[in-house]
Formats: structure tokens, sequence, C-alpha cells
């Protein structure tokens, strides 16, 4: 996995890429309440708005990470948007995208530095 300075991880599985929040950033964001997908299809550029996350604290945008195509949403996240605080490193994916260069993964934090980062 990777990570972002925005509290994102990328999960990179063969061309695709799986992106969600950190536990962190869900713990800091509190309750939440709404989270509004992209539509699958949707093509990118790294730092578009793609994501919209409401909490009980306040409403924050997740944004590309990647230049790339959104392939799938997770329809789990309409439904029960809680799932995020709950699981925000596996089961509360947000989407998934085929990078258009999937070297630009390798410019993100590992694990170790990002935990560094939070302190």
């Amino acid at each position: 996995m990777k990570f972002t300075e925005e509290h994102e991880w990328l999960r990179p599985e063969g061309d695709i890429v799986t992106v969600g929040i950190t536990t962190h950033a869900a713990e800091q964001l509190g309750d939440i309440v709404f989270v509004e997908l992209p539509e699958a299809g949707r093509s990118v550029s790294k730092g578009d708005e793609v994501v919209v996350i409401e909490s009980v604290k306040a409403a924050s945008d997740i944004l590309a990470p990647l230049d790339g195509e959104i392939v799938e949403v997770n329809p789990a996240l309409t439904d029960n948007p809680a799932l995020v605080n709950e699981d925000a490193m596996g089961g509360a994916w947000f989407f998934k995208m085929r990078p258009a260069n999937m070297a630009d993964v390798d410019g993100y934090m590992d694990e170790a530095a990002y935990q560094a980062m939070i302190g």
C-alpha cells in the first residue's frame, strides 16, 4: 500500500489501484453520514475532486491521486456511509481506477513514512 499526504491509501492490484482513506482520516472526520461517489467510466486528473464525504463534523473532498479512469465504485458506502468509520482500510474503499501511468503510484509514501507523518 501507498499513502498520500491527504490521508488516502492506494492499493495496486495488477493494472488497477483501489483508493480509500486511512483510519486516521476517518477518526479525524468523526461519524460519517454521507458519501458521494464518482461515476464509473469517468476520466480524472490528479487533484480532481472525486468523492464527497460528510461527517457530523465537516464535509471533505477526496481528490484523485492519479491521472486515469474510475473503473468501479463501492456501492456499500452509498447504503452505509458509516462503514468508513468501521473498516476504513478494508471494506470501505471508495473507488478503483486504472491509472494512466502505474509508475506514479511509486511516488507516494510507504506505511512507515505515513506513520511518521501523522506522528
